[in-house]
């Protein structure tokens, strides 16, 4: 539905925009407005009978950057379906195959996106599903582990465990041993002022727990959180 919005301003007061800047200038703005706004993101498919893999594609500005990011994007879908694959769960036309995304911030130049794989088949005791996440920069096309959020030799990895173990007592989180901590590349994901560090099912809990999941306060770790990562950037008003 198209909306139109009646004219009641006095285009004398509007500022006129000049369209005679050289090309540079040009690219220069539309950077300069991409970042402040969401960035676009584009759906594309892998479709077969009883399969459907929807994976995100970047559209930049930047296409050097723009290339780097949409690589890894489909490196990491790629790896989920042969997780799938390898483990012998996946027969054509048999095994269904739902393969989604889930944009979990787009602001500020800062995407954080996690993607899932689903299989299931008459054979298996029960589904098996997958799941990463992907978090970058898109000014500089820099792909951010964990440890790069946060300024070099700090605790984030004690300030962290120190925080699920809370919320595992809080929540009541049952675990399969005693917590161990995160791992160096432990996967996570950044929604706005939040970091998401999240595990593989089975990994610390029972299946039937899912994906245990942990939210953490960017502002809980503020004093250790490098400016310029994505959390630095997202942590300002």
């Amino acid at each position: 539905m198209l909306y139109i919005i009646e004219d009641r301003v006095n285009m004398q007061q509007m500022p006129k925009f000049e369209y005679d800047k050289p090309s540079f200038m040009k690219k220069d703005l539309m950077t300069m407005v991409q970042y402040r706004l969401p960035i676009p993101i584009q759906t594309y498919d892998v479709l077969a009978h009883k399969l459907s893999i929807y994976y995100p594609q970047l559209l930049l500005v930047n296409k050097a950057h723009q290339q780097i990011i949409n690589q890894t994007i489909y490196r990491i879908v790629y790896t989920l379906f042969s997780n799938i694959n390898e483990q012998g769960y996946y027969q054509p036309g048999i095994t269904e195959m739902i393969g989604n995304y889930e944009v979990k911030n787009n602001q500020r130049g800062i995407v954080s996106i996690t993607l899932s794989n689903f299989a299931n088949m008459p054979t298996l005791a029960h589904p098996v599903t997958f799941l990463d996440s992907l978090t970058t920069d898109v000014r500089t096309g820099k792909i951010y582990q964990l440890k790069d959020l946060f300024k070099e030799n700090s605790p984030y990895r004690e300030r962290i465990n120190k925080l699920i173990e809370i919320q595992i007592k809080e929540r009541d989180i049952p675990l399969l041993n005693s917590y161990t901590g995160i791992r160096p590349n432990q996967k996570y994901y950044i929604a706005d002022k939040a970091l998401i560090i999240y595990f593989d099912m089975y990994q610390i809990t029972p299946g039937y727990v899912g994906f245990p999941m942990f939210p953490i306060g960017s502002y809980q770790l503020q004093d250790i959180i490098e400016d310029t990562s994505p959390l630095g950037i997202l942590l300002p008003n």
